[in-house]
């Protein structure tokens, strides 16, 4: 039966959040860059950042300059000459959005500063998204009266970020509840999600999110971010690719793409990836021990619930000591050397020898050997 899903919004912050990791500095170029590949990847926004100093305002120029189809996010923190910079710097934007971010715990005139600075953003950009910063933390009927506030000013997205990565996902799914049944205009825009590694629970939080009524998820490439990181793009989208029958919704985005932003990411900012990562470390799809190794052979779905070329990459079975005789013999029949039978058996037993003395073996260095 056709179930009809909803669209989900991709808003990535690998150029803001990610930029914000330690030791980061991403220059104008490789911003530009980045935002390049992230249009082919089929995000639908990209946040480039704040518009505080002349190299951000350079930042989302460059962005700016290079994207035809996403729009163009710039951070705006709670003072009218952020809102000010944001929407100049944003001037030559195909799509500008003014996000404006104020801390709803802290109580106060918050909703008035909602109030005057969405309305100042919504006067200046195409759209304006407004935050409830660290809103997990913070009271929950001033949390709506914020978010009314942002949406009568002209706010068409609203969200309720984990600022502190502390939230579990059933609790964050019932916040988001909670201040939409409080907050009625809430249904009426689009809510998003921006969840925080603390726990390790970022990805399904935003999920969570998403079941909870959220369209929009903010998200960076390879997990990147302040301190533990933020929600890593690929395995929500890859999660909402594979388990959309779920959550009922999908996104827009190619995943196939996926492989080629993670490396690039990874390459301008110093950061590896490592190899465990879900959907784009380097042994998210390789199999070494014998029995799945033997499975993967005879049917890839056995071991493997993503297809490797739908997020731009191809299953491995690279050999070491815990590898079978199936795989050994492929990896020699890629090489040009057919063995069966007692010479089959023979090459095997050194082969693993070799691999039980630790580490591991290239067979390119082995091949001479077996071929004795």
């Amino acid at each position: 039966m056709f179930v009809q899903r909803r669209r989900i919004w991709i808003s990535d912050t690998t150029l803001r959040a990610g930029d914000e990791s330690p030791g980061v500095a991403l220059l104008p170029l490789a911003k530009a860059e980045i935002a390049g590949q992230l249009e082919r990847l089929g995000v639908d926004v990209v946040e480039t950042g704040a518009a505080t100093t002349r190299a951000e305002v350079d930042g989302v120029r460059a962005v700016a300059a290079r994207l035809t189809r996403p729009t163009v996010a710039v951070l705006a923190r709670g003072l009218r000459e952020e809102v000010d910079a944001a929407a100049d710097a944003l001037a030559g934007a195909a799509r500008s959005r003014v996000h404006v971010v104020l801390p709803a715990a802290e109580g106060g005139d918050v909703v008035a500063a909602a109030r005057e600075l969405v309305g100042r953003a919504a006067a200046r950009a195409d759209e304006v998204a407004f935050s409830c910063e660290d809103a997990t933390r913070a009271d929950r009927a001033l949390v709506a009266e914020v978010c009314r506030a942002a949406i009568l000013a002209g706010a068409s997205v609203v969200g309720l970020p984990d600022t502190s990565g502390r939230t579990l996902p059933d609790d964050y799914s019932r916040l988001l509840a909670d201040v939409q049944e409080r907050c009625l205009p809430l249904r009426d825009v689009v809510l998003s999600v921006h969840c925080r590694d603390d726990l390790g629970l970022a990805v399904a939080s935003s999920l969570a999110g998403v079941r909870a009524g959220a369209a929009q998820v903010e998200c960076a490439v390879n997990g990147i971010g302040a301190r533990a990181g933020d929600a890593s793009l690929e395995e929500v989208v890859v999660a909402l690719a594979v388990r959309g029958d779920h959550y009922g919704a999908l996104t827009e985005v190619d995943t196939t793409q996926l492989a080629a932003v993670s490396r690039l990411v990874a390459a301008r900012t110093g950061y590896v990836v490592q190899p465990n990562k879900a959907v784009v470390g380097a042994n998210a799809f390789a199999h070494e021990a014998g029995i799945h190794q033997d499975g993967m052979l005879k049917d890839e779905r056995t071991y493997q619930i993503i297809d490797p070329a739908a997020v731009g990459v191809r299953m491995t079975l690279p050999l070491g000591k815990h590898s079978g005789r199936h795989a050994f013999a492929r990896a020699c029949a890629e090489l040009g050397l057919e063995l069966e039978g007692a010479g089959l058996d023979e090459a095997f037993r050194r082969f693993k020898e070799r691999a039980d003395a630790g580490g591991a073996v290239p067979l390119d260095d082995f091949y001479e050997e077996v071929g004795t």
